[in-house]
């Protein structure tokens, strides 16, 4: 098993291993006493990990309720986040009280978010069941639900007691979905780890999961403890994703975030290269790399509608948006960009070279 600990404003561990759904209860109970527990799943990961998880949990102590909700990202939306609030206080929950989020990344904003503001901030910790989530959104505390004018316009940043990635659940993942964590693990290699990288680009990887989520969070657990609350460096986790979310919502979310993200990650790098910011070559590794792994990298919007949907993104500042250019496999650096350059840039970034 593997171990991260982060140091932010709540101290956590994060706890990587083969079979640990069975040690959820133990685990938990190691940093909580006995209490009620509710876990928050969505409707696919119940059939598949619930009645585990659950049955640690009695075993250690723990009285349970459970919250379930359809699949996928059509539910982060602000009338399911009412109906896990109504839920827990129904429950009669209180701040002595746990939440389990158990599933994927959905589920993890989704439940982060309902602990944050329920009674101003409940504890809750993490079990991630996707690739994407256990090498990202489970660690550093982002939760949101999405709003009508873009994705992840709501939410609060607040850090879990404890995250448990169990990697035996990946292997339960259709292939398309466990590609949406291969986006996310591709972007760490480019940001900064020209080793990872090359070990994802080659699909050597995935016999060591294990190794492969522990260098992932730790570059994100580097990264957090200097720049929790998103202000500058941490701007470096959203390589590919100011656009990724654009062509995500543009999509209605047919396009799954892993694989929104693959294409803003290979537009964003043409950019760069056009720009003369990237390194020569450097578009078409990071878009083989990607289109190995069964990742898309090209988009049918166009440019304005593509810039258009950046324009309520969070990284907007003013009349400034903060977009992350590759230099070179390994390194990015934050620029700028005014609102009303931003098309100019997607059409760079749609150019074929």
């Amino acid at each position: 098993m593997k171990k991260v600990k982060v140091s932010a404003s709540t101290e956590y561990n994060i706890l990587i291993g083969k079979g640990l759904l069975s040690q959820v209860g133990k685990e938990v109970k190691k940093r909580i006493s006995p209490c009620k527990a509710a876990v928050i799943t969505d409707s696919k990961v119940d059939t598949l990990f619930s009645a585990t998880v659950s049955q640690s949990l009695l075993d250690e102590g723990f009285s349970l309720c459970k919250f379930v909700f359809p699949r996928g990202e059509g539910s982060k939306h602000i009338g399911t986040l009412s109906e896990i609030l109504e839920f827990l206080a129904e429950n009669e929950m209180t701040r002595q009280d746990c939440i389990i989020a158990l599933g994927g990344g959905v589920v993890g904003d989704m439940a982060g978010f309902a602990a944050a503001v329920y009674q101003r901030g409940i504890r809750f910790i993490q079990v991630p069941t996707t690739f994407l989530a256990a090498v990202d959104s489970s660690v550093g505390g982002k939760t949101a639900i999405d709003l009508k004018a873009g994705k992840n316009m709501a939410g609060a940043f607040y850090q879990p007691h404890l995250v448990l990635c169990d990697t035996n659940t990946l292997l339960t993942l259709p292939k398309d979905v466990f590609a949406d964590g291969v986006a996310e693990t591709l972007k760490y290699g480019v940001i900064g780890d020209k080793a990872l990288f090359s070990k994802v680009e080659n699909l050597t990887f995935t016999q060591e999961l294990e190794e492969i989520i522990e260098t992932c969070v730790t570059m994100k657990r580097d990264i957090i403890m200097r720049d929790e609350f998103d202000y500058g460096e941490r701007q470096l986790l959203n390589l590919g994703h100011t656009l990724g979310h654009s062509i995500e919502k543009l999509s209605r979310f047919s396009i799954s975030h892993g694989h929104a993200v693959a294409i803003g990650l290979s537009l964003i790098a043409n950019a760069a290269e056009s720009r003369g910011i990237g390194e020569a070559g450097m578009t078409e590794c990071i878009r083989k790399a990607l289109s190995r792994n069964g990742l898309p990298v090209d988009t049918e919007y166009t440019a304005e509608q593509i810039a258009q949907g950046t324009l309520m993104d969070k990284k907007r500042r003013g009349d400034a948006i903060s977009f992350v250019f590759p230099e070179k496999i390994g390194r990015c650096r934050i620029e700028k960009i005014s609102v009303e350059e931003v098309e100019q840039l997607v059409a760079e970034a749609m150019k074929s070279r």
